[in-house]
């Protein structure tokens, strides 16, 4: 059964992030686990989060990339619900508590959207809004969804349904190189999967800032190769099995359709 109250984890994925984290953390509502997963960062990332959030969780990645860094961090999850949270400054700490509701009210998945009504960016830009519409038009048409902000990594679910994500493995290190996932089409590749395991994915409302210091390490043209990739194989791997994922935490009267 899940909680009508869920402990709320957040899993922080960071490399080189230390003048926001010392902004972030300060902001970040009362939750029952922040894990920070460092990208062995050579500033002081690390000892500034300690210092700013006594009693967070420190996890080294294995590899390098977000993806790689994110499934870090959900394996390190002890609360009922999974928050991806950026350490920029992006992401509005406020809007948690929606994301939980949301879950609560009967989704899966909670769904981050700038795209949808009260939504919005101060950060993205034409380029990466063109590129968002194209991509997120493509995956709607073939896995019959209706994302309105498919590359948006503001998301949460609950932590019963890891799983059913079958990330890289974690214990492979760096000399196995970089996986499948492992970059920043993890958030697309979470997506898909959750869409094609018939999950009940639920749109919020996020807002956007900009980031408040450093630059981003996205690449708008090779990550959204990798992005067009990731939807392609998704859809192809469903089609050739002929079936979807199974969700073993949820009865098939339980399973809901996609949004």
């Amino acid at each position: 059964m899940r909680s009508p109250d869920p402990r709320i984890s957040l899993v922080i994925p960071v490399l080189n992030e230390a003048r926001n984290l010392e902004v972030v953390l300060p902001g970040l509502p009362e939750v029952h686990q922040v894990i920070l997963v460092d990208g062995n960062s050579v500033d002081d990332s690390v000892e500034v989060a300690k210092r700013c959030l006594p009693g967070i969780e420190i996890v080294t990645q294995t590899r390098g990339g977000k993806g790689n860094a994110l499934a870090c961090g959900f394996a390190r999850v002890t609360g009922d619900v999974v928050v991806m949270f950026d350490a920029d400054g992006s992401a509005a700490p406020e809007e948690i508590p929606l994301f939980a509701k949301t879950l609560v009210a009967g989704a899966d998945f909670a769904k981050g959207s700038r795209f949808t009504s009260g939504g919005g960016s101060d950060d993205i830009t034409l380029l990466r809004r063109s590129g968002n519409a194209v991509l997120n038009g493509f995956t709607n048409l073939l896995l019959r969804t209706r994302f309105t902000d498919l590359c948006y990594g503001y998301n949460a679910f609950w932590s019963d349904l890891i799983p059913v994500l079958a990330l890289p493995p974690t214990d492979l290190d760096r000399d196995a190189g970089r996986q499948w996932g492992d970059g920043f089409e993890i958030e697309t590749l979470i997506n898909c999967r959750i869409a094609l395991a018939g999950l009940r994915i639920s749109e919020v409302p996020s807002f956007e800032r900009d980031r408040m210091f450093g630059t981003s390490n996205l690449n708008t043209f090779r990550d959204g190769i990798r992005v067009l990739r990731v939807i392609l194989r998704e859809c192809t791997r469903s089609w050739r099995t002929g079936r979807r994922h199974r969700v073993p935490t949820l009865s098939d009267s339980d399973r809901a359709v996609r949004s």
